[in-house]
């Protein structure tokens, strides 16, 4: 009886699995990241007539160096959903800052696999980013911090007095703030 639940239950989980992957939708703008699900007629309709400005605030990692950091993944989320929408990529400005806890995520592949002995994660996500067009920006005071510095930080990603100043600036120029 036990292997028949088991067996149920193994069952019922990959067909929860399955009818989750058919919602979801390739991503149009960030391939292999942030695949959206699909939401079928949805209360709150998307005005893809718009401009959408976001810069999103991480500050937080993955706790396993070889896992790769949620949080970015949202960026690419927020650009394929929107995509999905039937919002033109030019409509969709986006930049990132990382500082806090994420620092490690902007390093070079080299120097995160020095010091912690596995290829950093998210490398190609942040360069998937940054050739749709999204900033991704390091806090000059985390990279002081933690001796980040050109050499030793993905090239795709740009520096910053500090993350409190990126997030400023770029609110001034009308982007809005969102934080997970």
């Amino acid at each position: 009886m036990k292997k028949l639940l088991l067996l149920f239950g193994m069952c019922l989980s990959l067909s929860f699995y399955i009818t989750a992957q058919e919602n979801n939708v390739k991503g149009k703008i960030i391939k292999d990241f942030g695949q959206p699900f699909s939401v079928e007629s949805p209360d709150i309709k998307t005005d893809i007539k718009t401009e959408h400005k976001v810069i999103f605030d991480v500050n937080k990692s993955s706790e396993d160096n070889s896992t790769i950091n949620k949080y970015i993944v949202t960026a690419a989320r927020f650009l394929n959903m929107h995509a999905a929408s039937g919002m033109k990529p030019e409509q969709l400005h986006v930049a990132i800052t990382i500082h806090g806890g994420a620092w490690k995520d902007a390093m070079t592949n080299e120097a995160y696999k020095e010091k912690y002995g596995v290829d950093n994660p998210n490398l190609e996500l942040i360069n998937q980013l940054t050739e749709a067009g999204v900033d991704v920006i390091l806090c000059g005071q985390t990279a002081g911090a933690r001796g980040l510095n050109k050499d030793n930080v993905n090239s795709q990603v740009k520096f910053a007095l500090s993350a409190m100043t990126a997030l400023l600036q770029y609110q001034n120029n009308g982007y809005r703030f969102l934080t997970f």
